[in-house]
């Protein structure tokens, strides 16, 4: 720890060279004279408020000599003058100089020993709207932002419980990026808590550039085979405040709107927030179907291509499933063609303007499916089962699971037109073994509470109950 140093003019140099005065357009510096004395600014400019620095520079402007008389410690000084109340005091450079990039305001004396911390900062951000994904018809319509302080003030809005508990970590030897544990004190798993403090205090990376899923990539299992998702996301407040009052905790990153929930299983992807602003009868239906239509979307590809690929494996109340219209294509490679098409429909659509991307998804599958069709390219068959698929991949809330059955799909389709009968068996098989044998970030298993059971999660899991008297 290097400490600052008894001469002013010193430990002025050495901070203007530190932060770039001069050099980046974006460091502002500012001289006064408080008291007979010369002291410093820094802060950088879109960070600061400029509202509440005016004000304190003008009361320290006010001051007199003998205000001043026989203070040497800026703690002294803050005590007395420095109104504003997210005030500290400290000696180490590095940590002023991390601080000040961080958006707070450094204060130096002459005369006085230590730096003061004014945390008047104001981060550039947008308005607390409702999130694209996991939109609801009743119900809050606020989300998460790209700044960590207006996240947790959301956070805090909903659990006005003194044991919620907000931890703060820095990660990133550069970025210094602010990570916050989120979590009930007296609810959370201690040993699961210690786990994900120590993975996250342990990180070894220059940023965090893409936010959340640059610390997930950081503390995940080294199973890059492995497409099941290790972290569940949320940008609805609502939804990350319930997770917390069940134990769960909620990891914020900074200039990311979405938020980490762990531990994360396989099971928790099965709910969606509008099931709970629905009554609990309807709320269960709503997951039950989601679950099963996302188990018929991992499967209905390769049995239908099974049980059409030779002809009469069908009994004869089935024989409109087994005729699909010929093609140029073979059934296999319109199948693997429509799956890619599908996905880059969905990338164009991304990367097109607003005022045209609703237009440009419909005419391009419109054209698209009509043209393969009408030149014998395709089946109609084929764009139906497909366009089934491609509805199913959107009931639910989590794009990662959705990517991760496409992936597993197309191999079981692959393993099945290799195999046959055996190939389809072996490949649900593989399916259920690397399902099993996925590794969690933290917490008790992937598919718990399946393994190691419970009976009370699992059903609370698959089933919308009804609010409980401790309000989980």
């Amino acid at each position: 720890m290097e400490l600052l140093g008894t001469q002013y003019m010193e430990n002025v140099r050495w901070f203007d060279r530190e932060l770039g005065v001069g050099r980046s357009c974006d460091v502002v510096s500012r001289d006064f004279l408080i008291g007979g004395r010369r002291g410093r600014i820094w802060v950088i400019d879109g960070y600061g408020r400029d509202a509440i620095l005016e004000r304190m520079g003008a009361f320290w402007l006010s001051l007199r000599e003998q205000d001043l008389a026989g203070l040497t410690q800026m703690q002294e000084f803050a005590d007395r003058f420095i109104t504003f109340s997210e005030t500290g005091v400290t000696m180490d450079r590095q940590q002023i100089v991390t601080s000040v990039l961080l958006g707070k305001t450094l204060l130096l004396m002459e005369g006085l020993q230590g730096a003061a911390l004014m945390d008047a900062k104001d981060y550039p951000g947008r308005g607390v709207s409702e999130p694209a994904d996991g939109k609801v018809l009743r119900g809050s319509h606020d989300g998460f932002i790209e700044a960590v302080v207006p996240n947790m003030a959301l956070l805090r809005r909903r659990i006005r419980d003194p044991k919620l508990t907000m931890e703060s970590v820095q990660v990133g030897t550069r970025s210094h990026t602010d990570t916050v544990l989120c979590y009930l004190e007296d609810k959370v798993d201690q040993s699961l808590l210690s786990e994900l403090r120590e993975k996250l205090t342990s990180i070894q990376v220059h940023s965090l550039s893409m936010g959340q899923e640059s610390v997930a990539e950081s503390i995940r299992p080294k199973q890059w085979y492995n497409p099941f998702p290790k972290v569940r996301y949320t940008e609805r407040p609502d939804a990350a405040a319930a997770s917390i009052m069940e134990g769960n905790i909620v990891v914020l990153v900074d200039n990311s709107p979405s938020v980490m929930i762990f531990p994360t299983t396989f099971f928790d992807f099965t709910q969606e927030a509008n099931e709970f602003y629905f009554p609990p009868l309807v709320g269960t239906y709503l997951r039950l179907l989601r679950i099963i239509v996302f188990v018929i979307s991992l499967l209905i590809t390769p049995a239908w291509y099974l049980m059409v690929s030779e002809p009469g494996r069908l009994p004869g109340w089935l024989d409109f499933l087994s005729s699909p219209e010929p093609a140029d294509l073979g059934l296999l490679w319109q199948l693997l063609v429509v799956e890619f098409l599908v996905d880059v429909l969905e990338l164009a659509s991304l990367n097109t303007p607003d005022s045209l991307s609703n237009s440009f998804s419909m005419l391009g599958a419109l054209i698209l499916g009509d043209f393969a069709v009408q030149a014998g390219w395709l089946g109609p068959e084929v764009l139906v089962y497909m366009s089934f698929v491609s509805v199913a991949s959107f009931a639910q809330p989590s794009h990662e699971m959705g990517y991760a059955f496409k992936l597993l799909r197309v191999a079981l389709l692959l393993v099945t037109a290799a195999f046959d009968v055996w190939g389809f068996v072996l490949g649900v098989a593989g399916i259920l073994v690397l399902l099993a044998t996925t590794k969690p970030l933290v917490g008790k298993g992937y598919l718990y509470p399946l393994i190691p059971f419970n009976g009370k999660a699992l059903r609370r899991l698959l089933t919308r109950e009804p609010i409980s008297p401790d309000n989980t």
